[in-house]
């Protein structure tokens, strides 16, 4: 299907009022995705949160791609279960393998969610699939349903900025095929950079333990997640950059972006650049301590800490 360049750009215009949400997550994987989920599911005046995806990974912490989305399934359910809420027919397990450069589509019970819940939307009411993770189980849904293009908007946290020498991200090496699906698609694209960008948004353990901690079950386990990650916590920070994704469509102002020509991801996992391509929309900085500040305001209410 194609989206016509100005469709596109009213789906890339932030929107007021309470919009249709998914995540799409690894929670496993990192600590920032748990601080994203609970962010996400605190803030039900803005959000309408229809769904939520585990997504695959494959690193140290998993035996392979499939086992990472097993055990992000496990924790989005102990994610939960803190914040008091049931997860039946809202958490979707996703594909187990990845889209690759041979652009596979993958199937799951979260594709198809996705696709069923893009199609019940429309351009004036689209679905915005928060992806902060590896793109797979959304390109796997273009792939198999390109008709949902006009339905959807993806703000994906993946990639370093377009001027880094590569862009060997965590999420987008994963499966580079994948995100080439993404940019070459035309969906409407809401690019949340990493390095250079998000890799700003920081915390540390004594502001862990200040304001996280103290708030009941959900802020003590996040704030365990947080200081179990490193045996050194003297004079160190760890960036929770995932929460950006769902800051942008909190208040777009907390992650200021601009229009770029969607980007060529190359096999060599670089950046390429063709001005004649579509339009993105290209998050290019952060206010972290806006983000934080509202973290913590809607965990103390929830809390009551």
């Amino acid at each position: 299907m194609n989206l016509s360049d100005y469709d596109r750009n009213q789906l890339l215009t932030p929107r007021r009022g309470s919009v249709r949400v998914v995540l799409d997550t690894d929670t496993y994987n990192e600590i920032d995705d748990q601080f994203a989920l609970v962010q996400m599911m605190l803030s039900p005046e803005r959000l309408d949160v229809e769904a939520i995806y585990a997504a695959p990974f494959h690193n140290h912490r998993s035996d392979g791609p499939g086992h990472g989305m097993d055990l992000s399934y496990d924790e989005i359910l102990r994610l939960l279960n803190r914040l008091n809420m049931s997860p039946d027919g809202l958490v979707h397990k996703g594909v187990r393998e990845y889209v690759g450069l041979a652009k596979v589509a993958q199937n799951a019970p979260a594709v198809d969610d996705l696709i069923a819940r893009a199609r019940a939307g429309s351009p004036a009411k689209p679905l915005y699939v928060i992806a902060i993770a590896a793109i797979s189980n959304v390109a796997s849904a273009i792939l198999k349903a390109p008709d949902i293009i006009d339905k959807i908007v993806v703000i994906w946290l993946g990639g370093h900025v377009l001027e880094w020498p590569n862009t060997e991200e965590f999420n987008l090496k994963q499966d580079v095929g994948g995100a080439q699906v993404l940019f070459d698609s035309g969906v409407a694209v809401i690019m949340v950079p990493c390095m250079g960008v998000t890799s700003h948004l920081h915390s540390s353990v004594p502001e862990i333990e200040r304001y996280i901690e103290p708030c009941g079950e959900i802020g003590a386990f996040l704030a365990m997640r947080f200081k179990e990650y490193n045996d050194v916590h003297k004079g160190w920070t760890k960036e929770i950059w995932d929460m950006a994704a769902v800051a942008w469509l909190l208040d777009d102002t907390w992650a200021p972006s601009i229009t770029v020509a969607s980007p060529v991801l190359t096999d060599n996992v670089t950046w390429s650049v063709d001005n004649s391509r579509h339009q993105i929309r290209y998050v290019n900085q952060i206010n972290r301590d806006k983000i934080m500040q509202d973290f913590i305001a809607k965990l103390e209410a929830f809390s009551r800490c």
